[in-house]
C-alpha cells in the first residue's frame, strides 16, 4: 500500500503542476489594443489644449466622448478574454486530469509492475552479457557488489568464479562475505578452506584446516572438507591417518560420486591398500566366530557370487571395481586382470561407464 500511496502523491503533484498556470489570470496586453488608442487620444487632447489649438469647451466635449469609448472598449476586452480562453483551458484541464494518469499507468504497467518476478544478479549477468569475456562479467559483478556490498547472492555467484580464475585472495574475501550475508553452512566453510589452501599454493594451512573442521562439525560427511583434512594429514606426514579418512569416505560414497576417483588415487598415493569387499553387519558378526579357513571360504563364496552376477549384468561399474579389488586383496592378480578385461567388454558401448571404470582401475594400480 505504501508504494501505491507514493505513486498517487506523485500523480497529484504532476497534475497540480499542469493546472496551476491555467488557473492564473491572464495579464492584459500592454499595447496594440483599442483601449490604448483611446488613452493616447486623451493625452493628445491635453497637449492640444495646452498649446492653444483647441478651446476648453471643445476639449471637454472630446474628453467625454473618448472617455465613453474607452470605457466601452475596456468592458468589451474584459468580457471577451475569458470566453476566448475558456475552451483551451478546459481542454488542458481534461488532458491533465485524465491523460496524465492514463499515460503514467500505461508506462508503469509495462516497465515497472510490482507483480513482475525478481531478476537475480546471476541471471542478469548471463542474459545481458552472454557474449562478453568472463573477465568482463566478473568486473560487472564486482562493480555491482561495490555499490551493494550486502548482496549475498552476488557474493555466492562471484566466489567460485574467482577461485576458478586463480584469484584466491579475492575468492577468500568473497566466501567470507557469502557466509556473512547468506549464513553459515558446511559447503561455504569447505569452499573457504579450499580458497585459503589455494592462497598457500596447495598447502592446507592451519587457518584452512580450521575451516574444514568447522565444515565437518556441521556435516560429518562433507566430501570436500573430509578430503582436505586427509590431505592435511598427508602433508603433516601422517599417511595412516590420511588413508583412514579417505577409506571412510569411499566406504560411504555412492558408486557415481564424482570425487571417487580422486580419493582412490590419493589413497594409492599414501600406500593405502584397496578395500576388501563390503560385508553386511550380520555377515561380520558371523565371521567373528569362524576359523580363518572358514572365513576365507565365506569371502571366496561372496566373490564368486559377485563374479557370477556381473557376468549376467555387466553394467554395474562399482561391482566390477569391487571384484577387481577383491582379487587384488586375495593376491590373485591374474583373476583381477581377467576381470578387468571382462568389465571393459561389458561396458564398451557406454562411454561414461567405460570412463568411470578406467579411472577406478588406474587407481587400483592396474593398466587403465
Amino acid at each position: 500500500m505504501t508504494l501505491w500511496f507514493v505513486f498517487a502523491l506523485m500523480t497529484v503533484a504532476a497534475i497540480f503542476a499542469v493546472l496551476w498556470p491555467l488557473g492564473r489570470a491572464t495579464p492584459a496586453t500592454s499595447g496594440g489594443s483599442e483601449a490604448n488608442v483611446y488613452k493616447d487620444q486623451l493625452a493628445e487632447i491635453e497637449r492640444d489644449l495646452a498649446s492653444g489649438l483647441i478651446g476648453a469647451s471643445e476639449a471637454e466635449a472630446a474628453r467625454v466622448e473618448i472617455g465613453r469609448r474607452l470605457l466601452a472598449a475596456v468592458d468589451g476586452e474584459a468580457a471577451a478574454a475569458p470566453k476566448a480562453n475558456l475552451p483551451l483551458r478546459r481542454s488542458a484541464a481534461v488532458a491533465a486530469l485524465v491523460g496524465l494518469p492514463v499515460m503514467a499507468a500505461a508506462f508503469y504497467l509495462t516497465l515497472g509492475s510490482p507483480q513482475l518476478g525478481d531478476f537475480p544478479l546471476a541471471a542478469r549477468s548471463r542474459m545481458a552479457d552472454v557474449n562478453q569475456p568472463l573477465a568482463n562479467l566478473v568486473a560487472q559483478v564486482e562493480a555491482h557488489l561495490e555499490k551493494n556490498p550486502t548482496d549475498g547472492r552476488g557474493w555466492n555467484v562471484l566466489a567460485p568464479v574467482l577461485s576458478r580464475l586463480g584469484r584466491y585472495d579475492d575468492a577468500v574475501r568473497a566466501y567470507r562475505n557469502s557466509i556473512t550475508y547468506n549464513g553459515d553452512s558446511s559447503e561455504r566453510r569447505a569452499d573457504l578452506g579450499e580458497a585459503l589452501t589455494g592462497v598457500a599454493g596447495g598447502v592446507v594451512t592451519a587457518e584452512a584446516k580450521a575451516e574444514f573442521e568447522r565444515a565437518v562439525a556441521q556435516n560429518a560427511d562433507d566430501p570436500k572438507a573430509n578430503y582436505f583434512l586427509g590431505l592435511a594429514a598427508e602433508q603433516d606426514g601422517r599417511k595412516d591417518a590420511a588413508a583412514s579418512i579417505w577409506r571412510a569416505m569411499l566406504a560411504k560414497a555412492p558408486a557415481d560420486a564424482p570425487w571417487r576417483s580422486l580419493v582412490q588415487a590419493s589413497l594409492v598415493r599414501v600406500g593405502g591398500a584397496p578395500a576388501a569387499p563390503a560385508l553386511s553387519d550380520e555377515t561380520m558378526a558371523a565371521a567373528k566366530d569362524m576359523s580363518s579357513d572358514d572365513r576365507s571360504a565365506m569371502i571366496r563364496g561372496m566373490v564368486d557370487r559377485l563374479a557370477t552376477r556381473l557376468k549376467q549384468d555387466g553394467n554395474d561399474v562399482e561391482g566390477w571395481l569391487r571384484l577387481v579389488r577383491a582379487y587384488m586383496v586375495m593376491g590373485e592378480r591374474d583373476k583381477a586382470v581377467a576381470a578387468l578385461t571382462d568389465a571393459r567388454q561389458a561396458v564398451a558401448n557406454d562411454a561414461e561407464r567405460l570412463r568411470q571404470l578406467n579411472e577406478g582401475l588406474k587407481n587400483l594400480g592396474l593398466d587403465g
